[in-house]
């Protein structure tokens, strides 16, 4: 079965801990399909209690792609992830007319509904000029430079994302050029329909959820799982809140509560990077976590 326009991609984003998984599965038992996730951490196997990775009983039968699929050490670009995930999208289309796409790394999201912006190449020794003062001095100084260089995409970007921002100025010291110049509004031929949602909740109750994840993802292990991965902590893929709060305190930089108190606190901050993020995008309708039978609506509405 070919795939066309009338397959539909429903889009399920969101902030950590709003509630995607369970929706999901909810809504495959309900459209009888299968979920690929859009989660550029999740798809490590060796990224687990960090990433607050799925688990069997929370899938509940309900296939899920790109959850361990890939090892730490085989990176994922976006542009990767764009041509693998499409890649599994034409089989799993011959198979089912609806397939939910859910996560919270919308630059994967944008990729597969929209296609990546063609970028200049960049050389080789820039790029590790860049990895070295970002490993010796730190991210600010390389945010700064960023707000400088193209200020218009430093107002949406995520400069906590030391990949997102060394390749940002990788654009812009290779060419002389804002890497904003180089995004393009035209999206790409999709043979599917996208339809986009996103979930939120009331901020004080989403705050609140994301530290209950936090002490459990203490209580199941993220410590030893730290402690396995301290050999690979250079990898952009532990350069993410969960990791690099772990990695200061197992050095003795500072103490048991202080990383606790950092962890929950960037994941809030994470949370909120996220919402605005998809916020900006202006072309998600926005749902309760709960509320499926408003986003099955919607997907009958766009058929």
């Amino acid at each position: 079965m070919p795939v066309t326009d009338a397959n539909i991609l429903l889009v399920v984003a969101g902030p950590t801990a709003v509630g995607k998984t369970a929706l999901c599965v909810r809504l495959a038992q309900q459209l009888g399909t299968e979920v690929v996730s859009a989660d550029s951490r999740q798809l490590y196997r060796e990224l687990s209690i960090g990433t607050a990775k799925p688990t069997p009983a929370e899938m509940d039968g309900i296939p899920h792609h790109f959850i361990g699929s890939h090892h730490i050490t085989d990176p994922v670009t976006a542009g990767r992830y764009e041509r693998e995930c499409l890649t599994l999208l034409n089989e799993l289309f011959t198979r089912h007319r609806v397939v939910i796409l859910s996560g919270g790394t919308g630059l994967y999201i944008n990729a597969v509904c929209f296609g990546l912006d063609d970028m200049p190449p960049v050389d080789a020794t820039l790029r590790e000029t860049l990895r070295l003062r970002w490993q010796q001095d730190g991210l600010a100084p390389l945010q700064e430079q960023l707000r400088q260089l193209d200020p218009v995409y430093a107002q949406t970007a995520d400069l906590q994302n030391p990949v997102r921002v060394t390749r940002a100025l990788e654009v812009c010291l290779g060419t002389g050029l804002p890497y904003s110049s180089f995004r393009q509004d035209k999206p790409a031929d999709r043979p599917f329909k996208s339809v986009l949602v996103a979930l939120d909740r009331p901020r004080p109750e989403l705050y609140a959820r994301i530290d209950t994840r936090m002490d459990q993802m203490l209580s199941d292990g993220l410590l030893d799982e730290v402690r396995s991965l301290y050999d690979y902590r250079q990898l952009p893929a532990l350069q993410t809140v969960g990791y690099q709060e772990v990695f200061p305190y197992l050095d003795g930089t500072y103490d048991y509560d202080e990383m606790v108190r950092l962890l929950k606190r960037n994941s809030r901050r994470y949370a909120k990077r996220q919402l605005t993020w998809f916020h900006n995008q202006a072309n998600y309708q926005w749902f309760a976590p709960d509320e499926e039978a408003g986003i099955r609506a919607l997907l009958e509405e766009r058929e």
